[in-house]
């Protein structure tokens, strides 16, 4: 099949190879959701549509429901004869997933098949290093590639120090500074997107993803609100998650600002690249970095050349992708080993999880 209208979408040949083994099934790409409802585009147009009963009743949790970006398999390319239904995730070359808000362990999947990830950041109140070292986190591991997007430049009055320390979390990763008032910075964007690759807005509420979105679409599409002047931040506009057509080529994915980015899943190894390169000089191999003689990583600390606030968000992160991947039980457990710590303590804590579980 020609798929003249979905190449524009982003399709290729492996995803369009992997749609063909569906027979009776339309091919599409989300475009739109919220809660439970969908826009698909297909090649004919677009529809609306919602998972079938089968595919509710056998997914497992939330990261197995189509997101934004995601490509799937129909039973129907237009709206003439109704809502269509979704029947088949196809598979993903890269998920952005965030753990559920609240207590729950479940995952949220935010946006599917993203070649580039835009961390948004402004350079006024929303400005936090260990925030932005989160967002990284969670982003090598979606396996699409993170941009800094530094926002709201009109609004520093520090922008080179704020730049240094920026640069100290980010080795290797390109950043750029924009102004959504000032007609400068957006610009660079545009050499991050490629025709028939798709892109990705997030960040914290109010930090500005929707005026660049508008930017770059020649006009606006997203709703914008002007920032608190008590604060300096931004009010939340954005709340459904959409992907656009650029003008330019290529797509582009807003998502609702994140009040908060619980990690379900996330790579330190490349967020953090400093730490574990000075991990490799430690004297014992299984170093824990928190008192060992001879540890490159505390030493660092010590000589100034590695900020001791870093390092404690190194193994916040890692706790908590440890936790985010564990069930409720496991979590308990592992939670009390580090409370009560050896051998002599294992009664005890089977006893409070037993209790726990009741």
């Amino acid at each position: 099949m020609n798929y003249t209208n979905l190449k524009k979408y982003g399709l290729d040949h492996r995803t369009e190879e992997e749609a063909s083994g569906f027979e009776g099934l339309f091919l599409g790409r989300v475009t739109w959701q919220s809660h439970s409802l969908y826009r698909v585009v297909t090649e004919n147009g677009e529809v609306q549509a919602s998972v079938s009963g089968k595919f509710r009743h056998t997914a497992e949790g939330n990261i197995d429901f189509p997101a934004v970006g995601d490509w799937v398999m129909t039973d129907r390319e237009d709206s003439a004869s109704g809502d269509a239904v979704i029947k088949h995730v196809l598979t993903r070359r890269s998920l952005f997933v965030r753990r559920a808000a609240g207590t729950s362990a479940d995952t949220q999947a935010v946006a599917a098949n993203v070649d580039t990830l835009f961390i948004c950041m402004s350079l006024n109140a929303d400005f936090n290093l260990r925030r932005l070292e989160r967002y990284l986190t969670t982003a090598w591991e979606s396996r699409a590639k993170p941009v800094i997007v530094l926002t709201k430049a009109d609004l520093c009055t520090d922008l080179i120090e704020k730049l240094d320390e920026v640069s100290s979390v980010s080795e290797g990763i390109d950043t750029v500074i924009c102004s959504g008032v000032e007609e400068n910075g957006w610009q660079a964007l545009n050499r991050f997107i490629a025709d028939s690759e798709t892109v990705a807005f997030i960040g914290s509420s109010g930090v500005g993803k929707s005026t660049l979105i508008n930017r770059l679409m020649g006009r606006d599409v997203m709703d914008v609100n002007e920032i608190r002047e008590s604060d300096g931040r931004g009010r939340h506009t954005t709340t459904g998650r959409h992907l656009l057509l650029l003008p330019q080529g290529g797509a582009v994915i807003d998502t609702p600002g994140m009040r908060e980015l619980h990690l379900y899943t996330g790579d330190t190894a490349k967020a953090f690249g400093d730490i574990e390169a000075l991990a490799a000089d430690c004297r014992f191999r299984d170093c824990t970095h928190t008192k060992e003689p001879g540890c490159a990583v505390l030493n660092a600390v010590e000589n100034g050349s590695l900020s001791e606030n870093r390092l404690k968000n190194y193994f916040k992160l890692q706790r908590e992708i440890t936790y985010g991947s564990l069930n409720f039980r496991q979590a308990e457990q592992e939670k009390l080993k580090r409370m009560f710590g050896g051998k002599g303590e294992m009664k005890q804590m089977k006893r409070h999880v037993k209790n726990k579980g009741k």
